[in-house]
């Protein structure tokens, strides 16, 4: 894929946006400052930014329980979704959906989910809605390899691929399930393989590459728009950090990580950009800006307003 000087900037930024977004977070939880849990995909950069960048602006995505990136993809202001974490007035939800629940209609991000997978369904959902309207439209569907074992995956798969929606599964198989390794929970050596059974193509992606991902879900956008149904895409890709903010990731060693970091997506993205027209200097620039960016959403989060005990009831309620 041929990227011009102005879209490597773009995906550099968004990759790079959503890794001190996630930073600051971590940092932000350790202090006592954010509640409940939350689950970072630092080290996933380059799904969220391939894939939203293979689609168009008008075009829809889901998310999961680990979908900062994907909204920082799909446009999310950063100081939106700090309040949002933070529980204040200013956030996406009004701080009542947290770091698992953040949704933009504005920007066709129809939202993440806490529980495992039942964003797949409702996605689904939204393709049928797509194809009623007689749209070009496409949506992404973003989940993890864990999720590919619940029943609603294979059930959701089977009415996209009879029915010919415009929907792309993207699994980010980040190698654990929680805790749990791919290898001991998936009967096939690729989770990719599955779509066979649903009469869908099933394609295999380095998740690490944010070149080569906008290539696969390009090609899957372009059957979905030709009317041609579903693809099933597997990025393969790692999260640095824990499952969750509990998670001392005892289940697996230093050195498969530092082996999985030396991949790093946007390091390697910052070295095709150098190699393809851009400086160093374009880099560092992009860097200053979001570390300003994200410092600037974390002191405006700390200082809005938190949401009343009376509206919070009246919103949940209603």
């Amino acid at each position: 894929m041929e990227l011009t000087k102005e879209q490597m900037k773009k995906i550099y930024y968004q990759m790079y946006s959503s890794r001190v977004f996630e930073e600051r977070v971590n940092e932000m939880f350790m202090k006592g400052l954010i509640h409940g849990t939350t689950h970072l995909a630092v080290g996933q950069e380059a799904t969220a930014a391939g894939a939203v960048n293979a689609i168009r602006p008008d075009d829809y995505i889901m998310s999961s329980h680990r979908g900062h990136a994907h909204c920082i993809a799909k446009g999310a202001d950063l100081k939106r979704m700090m309040c949002e974490l933070l529980g204040k007035r200013d956030g996406f939800c009004k701080g009542l959906g947290g770091s698992m629940h953040i949704v933009d209609i504005t920007v066709g991000n129809y939202g993440a989910n806490g529980v495992l997978g039942p964003a797949i369904p409702m996605a689904t959902g939204v393709a049928l809605a797509i194809k009623k309207d007689k749209s070009d439209k496409v949506i992404v569907n973003f989940f993890g390899d864990g999720t590919t074992n619940e029943g609603l995956f294979h059930e959701a798969l089977n009415m996209a691929a009879l029915w010919n929606l415009p929907i792309i599964y993207m699994c980010e198989n980040n190698k654990y399930g929680m805790s749990t390794p791919v290898e001991k929970s998936v009967s096939v050596p690729d989770i990719a393989t599955r779509a066979q059974a649903y009469g869908m193509p099933g394609v295999i992606v380095d998740g690490m590459d944010v070149l080569a991902v906008m290539d696969v879900v390009e090609e899957a956008a372009e059957r979905a728009r030709k009317g041609e149904g579903p693809t099933l895409i597997e990025a393969k890709t790692y999260r640095y950090l824990g499952h969750s903010k509990s998670d001392k990731r005892a289940y697996r060693t230093r050195e498969e990580e530092a082996e999985w970091k030396a991949k790093d997506p946007i390091k390697k993205f910052g070295e095709y950009m150098v190699e393809h027209g851009l400086k160093q200097q374009d880099i560092d620039d992009i860097r200053a800006q979001v570390e300003k960016e994200c410092d600037e959403a974390v002191e405006y989060a700390q200082n809005a307003e938190i949401v009343s005990l009376e509206e919070a009831r009246a919103l949940t309620f209603a």
